[in-house]
């Protein structure tokens, strides 16, 4: 027990020892103090570079500077509509209400920028530019629409072009694309991709067939758009086209017939000048022999009654001769009713042929009557050749159309065969 103790009473002398062996001696010379570093540079501490910002709701945003916030002023450029700041002491305040997104002056996600700065009241060189995002949103929920610029419904002829604009009306996100689908299908159309682009469409004069009631065929088009989050919405476009008339292709039809009448008709015209001056040449042949045999006649008178023999002789035997030339004129020179006829009968066809070509001409860029027109003047043309299929047509190539018609309206031929009361 004893032995014990004495240890305990080593231990502690030894430690007591140790402590004050670690004891250090105060140095008597005062510790310089750590650097102070002036922040001299304007810079504005608590700026948040994008705030985003629920429509109804109100920002109040305080800014500090790292200096004394009395001696600077706060100002904003191109700031949105309702947003201010209080120039002592950099306060942002806004109040987003819907009246502004209602009347378009401001935008659901869509970024502005706002410009922001902070100067000294003393030193206009003492100041900071900077700027930070502002974006907008709303959680109701506002579909997109698709909205052509015509009616649901359209009435159009054949021939007739389709033309409207595929407008869209913009809800929380807009439209980016549009699909195009029609019931029936068609081609050479303008094709509507984006919002504000033109369908454009001119169904063909085939497009009705036959077999449709009522001559009508009913296209339903359909203007699907979408947004990026898959938002669809989809409009609608009914186009009841109408069986017209192809008017091109009747308009082809009437000129090509107008151009075998005139053909036809310079033919009739060239035939009536050649039978005409046949006709001429007949008539002066037996003029002559009628005014020889006229003159032996007048000439055997005239002997007759002279003093001499001889030419008593002669005025006996000159009668004769006169009437000897009449079978002689009628074998040279006979008569051509036939084509003293034909000669008639072609004329009055080719004023005929003339007065219809005047009478059936079209009016207007679009005659309705056009296909009636056509079938009166084919019928003309056909009964007029059928009448006149006995006279040999000839063909003017030495003869120009204007030298035909001065023939034809000279005042002696239209003397010659003008009607006869």
């Amino acid at each position: 027990m004893f032995r014990k103790i004495l240890a305990l009473v080593v231990l502690v002398v030894l430690a007591a020892c140790k402590v004050q062996a670690q004891e250090v001696t105060k140095d008597t010379i005062p510790p310089t103090p750590p650097p102070v570093v002036i922040d001299s540079t304007l810079r504005i501490i608590n700026l948040n570079p994008y705030i985003t910002l629920h429509v109804d709701s109100v920002l109040s945003y305080q800014l500090a500077i790292n200096k004394d916030e009395t001696k600077y002023y706060w100002y904003l450029k191109n700031s949105p509509v309702g947003l201010k700041i209080n120039k002592d002491n950099g306060t942002l305040t806004f109040k987003a209400e819907k009246s502004f997104f209602m009347s378009g002056k401001l935008k659901y996600d869509v970024e502005y920028s706002v410009k922001l700065g902070v100067q000294n009241l003393a030193d206009p060189k003492d100041r900071v530019d900077t700027s930070f995002t502002l974006v907008f949103y709303s959680t109701d929920i506002i579909m997109p629409k698709v909205k052509p610029s015509v009616a649901g419904t359209l009435v159009v002829d054949e021939g007739e072009m389709v033309s409207f604009k595929v407008q869209c009306e913009a809800g929380n996100f807009p439209i980016e694309d549009i699909l195009f689908a029609s019931n029936i299908p068609i081609h050479d159309f303008k094709m509507v991709k984006q919002c504000d682009d033109d369908f454009v469409w001119t169904p063909p004069f085939d497009f009705v067939k036959e077999t449709d009631s009522a001559k009508v065929k009913i296209l339903n088009l359909s203007f699907i758009g979408s947004s990026r989050f898959k938002v669809r919405d989809t409009a609608y476009v009914r186009i009841v086209v109408k069986d017209a008339l192809n008017y091109p292709q009747a308009k082809k039809e009437y000129d090509l017939v107008v151009s075998n009448i005139k053909v036809y008709v310079n033919q009739l015209k060239y035939s009536f000048l050649m039978i005409d001056k046949g006709l001429r040449k007949t008539k002066s042949t037996r003029t002559t022999f009628d005014l020889t045999s006229a003159s032996a006649a007048l000439s055997g008178t005239i002997l007759s009654t002279a003093g001499g023999e001889s030419s008593q002789t002669a005025g006996k035997i000159l009668p004769s001769v006169g009437v000897a030339l009449v079978p002689v004129k009628e074998a040279t020179a006979p008569n051509k009713n036939v084509e003293q006829n034909q000669a008639s009968l072609i004329r009055n066809s080719i004023k005929r042929l003339n007065y219809m070509l005047f009478d059936y001409a079209l009016i207007g860029e679009k005659d309705p009557a056009i296909v009636t027109k056509t079938n009166k003047l084919k019928d003309e043309l056909k009964q007029s050749q059928m009448q006149l299929i006995d006279v040999p047509l000839e063909i003017a190539n030495n003869m120009s159309e204007a030298e035909l018609n001065d023939y034809f309206e000279n005042p002696k031929v239209n003397k010659k065969y003008r009607l006869k009361k």
